[in-house]
């Protein structure tokens, strides 16, 4: 059963008072290579068709620990993390909050494989990848820059050591 939405007809984004259902939902349907954002509030709606934007005005923490919950109780998915370089090099003067913000994201991804990398890198790859696979983005309400985290899934039951296993064994 689909959630009732509204759509912004001028951006093309759809909002749902609830945000976790949809997720639900989409999970199943998500493999390796698509990807789920979790934005700031200043993350633009994207034209690109493969790119689906939900609205939850809510934590950004608490979504992305809660996306991740839901992640780790799926068996085909694990989540590959990416934030912006620039995330670094923000002063509280520019960003005031951004300290407490990088202490207590860094608490919540703590152990996670975190691969940092320029905003418009990732933002390439994510373009790249929603040519041909989908894209969640959930743009929360927090309001300080370069604060989105990047989830590129990947298979949760095969690893890159098995797949380069697997085809040194075809090559022989």
């Amino acid at each position: 059963m689909a959630l009732p939405k509204r759509i912004d007809q001028t951006d093309g984004t759809r909002s749902a008072p609830e945000w976790e259902p949809e997720l639900n939902r989409i999970l199943p349907l998500f493999g390796h290579r698509n990807w789920i954002v979790i934005a700031d509030a200043a993350y633009p709606a994207q034209s690109n068709p493969g790119i689906e934007t939900i609205v939850a005005d809510v934590d950004q923490l608490r979504t992305v620990g809660t996306v991740l919950e839901h992640i780790a109780t799926c068996k085909h998915v694990r989540a590959n993390i990416y934030l912006d370089q620039e995330l670094e090099f923000l002063e509280e003067q520019d960003a005031p909050g951004i300290t407490a913000y990088r202490r207590n994201l860094a608490a919540l991804l703590n152990g996670a494989g975190v691969q940092k990398l320029p905003h418009e890198q990732i933002i390439a790859r994510l373009d790249q990848c929603a040519q041909v696979f989908n894209v969640l983005i959930i743009k929360t309400n927090l309001t300080l820059p370069y604060t989105s985290v990047f989830l590129e899934l990947d298979c949760g039951y095969w690893n890159v050591e098995a797949e380069e296993r697997l085809r040194k064994a075809m090559q022989q």
